[in-house]
C-alpha cells in the first residue's frame, strides 16, 4: 500500500464517513495509481531518451581523425586573434612584472641574507 492510500485511509476513519463516501475515495485512489502508471511510463521513454543520447555520443566518439581536423580547424577560424599591436604591449607588460617581481625578490633575499649574517657573523655583509 502507497502512502497515499494510507493517508487517504487514515482520513477516513478519522472522520467517520459513510460508505458512498468511502466509494469515492477509493475511486479517487484508483486516479492515483493511474497516474502513477503514467508516471512510469514517461520515466521508461526519458530513459530510452537518455540510451539513445549515450549511442549518439558513442557515435560522435568513434569520428574519424580527419573529421576531427575539419572541425579542429574550422573552430580555430571562430577565434578572434589579438592584432600585432596587442601582442606586443602585452608582452611588454609581462616583462616589466617579471623585472619587477625579480628586483623584489632580489630585494627580499639581499635583506635576509645580510640579517643571518648578521645573527650569525655578527657582520652585515
Amino acid at each position: 500500500m502507497s502512502k497515499k492510500q494510507k493517508v487517504l485511509e487514515a482520513e477516513v476513519t478519522e472522520e467517520g464517513l459513510k460508505a458512498e463516501d468511502n466509494n469515492a475515495i477509493n475511486n479517487a485512489v484508483a486516479g492515483n495509481k493511474t497516474e502513477t502508471k503514467k508516471t512510469k511510463e514517461k520515466d521508461k521513454s526519458k530513459d530510452k531518451e537518455k540510451n539513445k543520447k549515450k549511442d549518439k555520443k558513442d557515435k560522435k566518439d568513434k569520428k574519424s581523425f580527419g573529421r576531427k581536423i575539419k572541425e579542429t580547424t574550422s573552430e580555430l577560424k571562430k577565434v578572434t586573434w589579438p592584432t600585432f599591436g596587442e601582442v606586443c604591449k602585452k608582452t611588454g607588460i609581462v616583462i616589466a612584472f617579471v623585472l619587477i617581481a625579480g628586483v623584489f625578490l632580489y630585494g627580499v633575499n639581499y635583506l635576509l641574507g645580510g640579517l643571518v649574517n648578521l645573527l650569525i657573523n655578527g657582520t652585515w655583509v
